[in-house]
C-alpha cells in the first residue's frame, strides 16, 4: 500500500466516541485491549478486515471506549483489579452473583478488564420483623444446616424466618432472622420425664428405648417436629 492510499484508509476510519492509535512493534491486540480497558472482540469490531495475527507497525486503528456502568443507584462503583471475578467480587461485598449480573447489564463477567469499572449493587435488604428471634449475621463457612444446630432450631424454621434468602448462597455480612427455637416442656407440664435429643435419636428409637409409643411423644410435646429433631432439643417422654 503506497502512502497516498494509507493516508487515504487513515482519513477514512471511523471511531466516535474511542482513540485512534498508531501500531508500534510489539503491539498485540490482547495488549492494547488491556491499557485500553476494551477487550480484543471490541478492537476487531471496530476494525473491519484488521488481522489480529498481523498487526502492520504504523497503522492506525480505532480503540473503542469500553463502557463505563450505569446508574447504581444504592451501590457504589468498582473498579476490576487483577484476579477479580463477578463470584470473588460478590463474596468480598455482601452480595450475589445475580444481582452484579443485573447491575451490569452488557458486562460479560467472563471478560472483566483490569480498570473496568462496574457497579456493584447495595447489599440484599436485611429480613423484616422477627418476632421472638434475633438478626444474624452471616460469616465464612456458615450454613442453614449448622445455625439449626447452634440456635436449636431447625432449619424448615431458619427457612420459613428468611423468605427469599437462598440457604445454598449465604453472603458473608449478609443478615437472616434466626426465629425464636420452639417451646420446651418444662418438668411441671410433663407426666414422664425431660430427655435431651442426642445425635441419632428419632422418636420411634425412643418410644421403643422407653417403652412408650411415638404418638404418645407426639401427644405430651405439641408442635414437635418428628422429622427434625435437633440435639441439645428437649422433649418430654410421658409414663
Amino acid at each position: 500500500m503506497g502512502m497516498n492510499e494509507q493516508n487515504m484508509v487513515i482519513s477514512q476510519i471511523s471511531c466516535p466516541g474511542g482513540t485512534i492509535y498508531t501500531i508500534v512493534p510489539g503491539d498485540t491486540l490482547f495488549a492494547l485491549a488491556q491499557r485500553f480497558n476494551t477487550t480484543v472482540q471490541a478492537i476487531i469490531n471496530a476494525n473491519p478486515g484488521i488481522d489480529p495475527n498481523s498487526l502492520q507497525v504504523g497503522r492506525m486503528i480505532c480503540i473503542p471506549v469500553a463502557p463505563g456502568p450505569g446508574p447504581c443507584p444504592g451501590g457504589f462503583t468498582y473498579t476490576v483489579r487483577a484476579g477479580d471475578t463477578f463470584f470473588s467480587i460478590a463474596r468480598r461485598f455482601g452480595t450475589t452473583v445475580a444481582a452484579l449480573q443485573a447491575a451490569n447489564p452488557g458486562v460479560d463477567p467472563n471478560r472483566l478488564q483490569i480498570g473496568q469499572q462496574i457497579c456493584v449493587p447495595a447489599r440484599a435488604p436485611a429480613p423484616g420483623a422477627c418476632p421472638g428471634g434475633f438478626l444474624y449475621t452471616i460469616r465464612a463457612g456458615d450454613t442453614f444446616f449448622s445455625l439449626a444446630s447452634r440456635f436449636g432450631v431447625t432449619v424448615q424454621a431458619l427457612t420459613s424466618a428468611n423468605p427469599g434468602v437462598n440457604p445454598n448462597n449465604l453472603q458473608v455480612g449478609q443478615q437472616i432472622c434466626i426465629p425464636a427455637p420452639a417451646p420446651t416442656p418444662s418438668p411441671g407440664t410433663c407426666s414422664g420425664f425431660i430427655y435431651i435429643i442426642q445425635s441419632g435419636d428419632t422418636l420411634f428409637s425412643l418410644a421403643q428405648r422407653f417403652g412408650t409409643t411415638v404418638a404418645a411423644i407426639t401427644a405430651a410435646n405439641p408442635g414437635i417436629n418428628p422429622n427434625q429433631l435437633q440435639v441439645g432439643q428437649q422433649v418430654c417422654i410421658p409414663d
